[in-house]
């Protein structure tokens, strides 16, 4: 597999162009990018570097790609790095850092000429450095160990990029510009591709073993998104919040204590699951209540969408079992109903469906009642197995011929449970498999291996969590420490509240950045005309309210400060601002979604405002009704102001003259 450059030394000539020059090795073909036309040049070996050109002042470890805003294109270069270690030989990275360069000359990044353009930076540089991405130069961690085995000799000459996953290749939209040139292949070296997703590698002995235990979780990038803003499936068969995670356990023969840094292994196994939102038309509305709005659009694709979703997935893996951790009752009731209706009209031999009622089952903290679930997953564990690879004799002792899919409402907290149970029955049996734990030990008997294989499980938890939710995971003290506690209890519920508040107020902005960096959303050359990208379009009188409130607030507290002649001198004082602030929180309530955080550059307008076939479990958020209201434009109604903000004002970004509309088709 041809490598890529570790190294690069940035040269700017002036106005000119960008030259990067690998620093090893010497001589090698440098990359021109000329600023005027963005024309991309490979240089002849050993052509020098132009005389008035200055070395820029960071050590540049990868070009992650291009990005074309309003007013400029730019390149998107890394220059942070963190080792996380060392896989197969391999060295596996954590993207620490980024730099964003402008190609116009007359735009900067640090003052962008017009808001617009800075807002859209913005969106960049917060995705970049909210995200968790990894890359390797030399192995390629969009794929699982099996898959690359497979394979093998179809890839000696193909570059990394060329053989990464779609689904995981994060960047491919930015590398686009790169990967779609006449010499795409001659610019391998300089196209990095990294995943969004989770790295974590253990090291424990067992008698006598090396036991390199390692975990790896990969984000799709199709439908990517925040916890409210994507769920279900599209009608491209993809769905929301897909994940797939791999645990990879390698055998060494070295002898506990002897000091060597060549790897002598003898045995890579692999076992690996996915988890992805229910595979229906389906939402959450935010309306700053504590629980949404529950919307099941019953679609007449929904069962084409379904199929075309699993016999992917089928292809990709073999065999399904679909694990429904969903509750049968209260508000996710619908939505069980939903998935198992049309589920039953899929006729897929390879396709097995499974319902686990977790919080029944697990109540009281009875959590060792997931042993219930493995119990009638068993058969198919053994039978889909996993991934064995004998070293010495270079053969696959094992193939693992299928998957287990998992998911509850928002594939986080229950389904990285019930994953972590799943993988630990396999590495048991694997263990046991190659002769390491023999047939009357278990893994909890090793609490070097236990305790590792917890603090791994509950990290990957809280990783995935905070990408799509903005918290970490809940019921990780279970994980952890293998029991539910009172304290972990009190961490969930602060994890809750901050997963309300970011859900609300801060995800809309998040949203906007998967959808810019992974090119669901494209814009054009006139920041002018998209205006409404940065203004609030909203009547005035729900601009004013929260600051009705904030001044009831502090006219509250500032009244413990007055003097007062009695205990009731104050009273009235009180009672009005009281009164004051709760109107003001009464009336944000009912308009709740004119105060929620939405995507302004795909905006989910269909669903919110959605009138056909289906389930809706309430209509919260949308005004009040009424002759007043419409007489006051306070109705939620298609008329009224609530609407009137998401169609006319926040979707005109999406459809003035000078934007390229938004879909929610990928532009690559």
């Amino acid at each position: 597999m041809k490598p890529i450059y570790k190294r690069l030394n940035l040269f700017i000539n002036g106005q000119d162009a960008y030259t990067f020059v690998p620093v090893e090795p010497i001589g090698a073909q440098s990359l021109t990018i000329h600023r005027a036309t963005g024309d991309i040049v490979l240089n002849a070996p050993n052509t020098p570097v132009h005389p008035t050109a200055s070395r820029y002042g960071k050590t540049i470890y990868g070009i992650l790609g291009m990005i074309s805003l309003a007013l400029s294109e730019y390149v998107i270069v890394l220059t942070g790095r963190e080792h996380r270690a060392r896989l197969m030989g391999h060295d596996i990275y954590r993207a620490a850092d980024f730099d964003i360069l402008p190609l116009n000359p007359n735009v900067s990044v640090q003052n962008p000429p017009h808001p617009v353009e800075g807002h859209l930076l913005a969106l960049v540089r917060s995705h970049l450095l909210g995200g968790h991405f990894l890359f390797s130069y030399g192995w390629d961690l969009s794929r699982r160990l099996q898959a690359q085995w497979q394979d093998r000799d179809n890839e000696e000459r193909k570059a990394l990029w060329e053989v990464a996953d779609d689904r995981f290749f994060w960047n491919k939209f930015l590398q686009s510009r790169l990967a779609d040139t006449d010499i795409a292949h001659d610019l391998s070296p300089y196209i990095l591709p990294i995943i969004y997703g989770t790295f974590d590698m253990r090291t424990v002995y067992i008698h006598g073993h090396r036991i390199q235990l390692c975990l790896i979780s990969r984000r799709s990038r199709h439908r990517a998104g925040t916890r409210y803003f994507r769920r279900g499936i599209d009608h491209e068969g993809h769905v929301a919040n897909f994940n797939e995670t791999e645990q990879i356990v390698l055998v060494d023969e070295k002898p506990a204590g002897r000091v060597s840094f060549v790897e002598n292994l003898t045995h890579k196994l692999s076992f690996t699951q996915i988890r992805g939102s229910v595979p229906v038309f389906w939402a959450e509305v935010n309306t700053l209540r504590y629980k949404p709005d529950l919307q099941v659009m019953d679609l007449q694709e929904t069962v084409d969408m379904i199929k075309l979703h699993l016999r992917d997935q089928v292809s990709q893996y073999g065999s399904q079992s679909l694990i429904n951790l969903v509750n049968q009752k209260g508000h996710e009731q619908p939505l069980k109903e939903a998935y198992e209706r049309a589920i039953s009209q899929v006729e897929f031999p390879d396709v097995k469906y499974q319902y686990f009622d977790f919080h029944n089952e697990c109540k009281h903290m009875r959590w060792d009642r997931i042993s219930v679930l493995i119990e009638k997953m068993q058969e198919d564990l053994v039978q889909q197995g996993y991934f064995h690879l004998d070293t010495a004799q270079d053969k696959a002792v094992r193939i693992q011929t299928g998957v287990m899919r998992t998911n509850c409402m928002d594939n986080l907290d229950r389904t990285n449970v019930v994953q972590a149970a799943l993988a630990k029955w396999t590495l048991n049996q694997q263990l046991k498999a190659i002769g390491v734990v023999s047939d009357n030990e278990e893994l909890d008997d090793f609490e070097a291996l236990t305790g590792g294989f917890r603090e791994m499980w509950a990290d990957h938890a809280d990783l995935i969590s905070k990408a799509y939710a903005g918290s970490g995971a809940l019921k990780t003290d279970f994980t952890r420490t293998n029991r539910r506690t009172a304290i972990g209890a009190l961490q969930d519920g602060y994890k809750s509240v901050m997963r309300y508040i970011k859900n609300n107020h801060f995800d809309g902005a998040r949203q906007d950045g998967f959808d810019l960096i992974t090119g669901a959303w494209t814009p054009q050359k006139n920041p002018v005309t998209a205006s409404s990208l940065i203004a609030d379009t909203r009547p005035l009188i729900i601009r004013s309210v929260p600051y009705i409130l904030s001044f009831a607030l502090f006219m509250i507290c500032a009244g413990f400060t007055l003097p007062r002649t009695s205990d009731y001198s104050l009273l009235y004082y009180f009672m009005l601002w009281f009164v004051i602030a709760l109107l003001a929180v009464m009336f944000m309530m009912v308009h709740g979604i004119e105060y929620v955080s939405w995507p302004r550059l795909i905006p989910p307008t269909d669903i919110i405002y959605y009138k056909g076939p289906g389930f809706r479990s309430a209509h919260n958020g949308k005004g009040l009704s009424g002759p007043l209201a419409q007489k006051l434009d306070l109705s939620g109604q298609s008329n009224g102001f609530g609407a009137r903000l998401l169609l006319n004002g926040r979707k005109r970004a999406l459809t003035v003259s000078g934007m390229e509309e938004g879909t929610k088709k990928r532009v690559d």
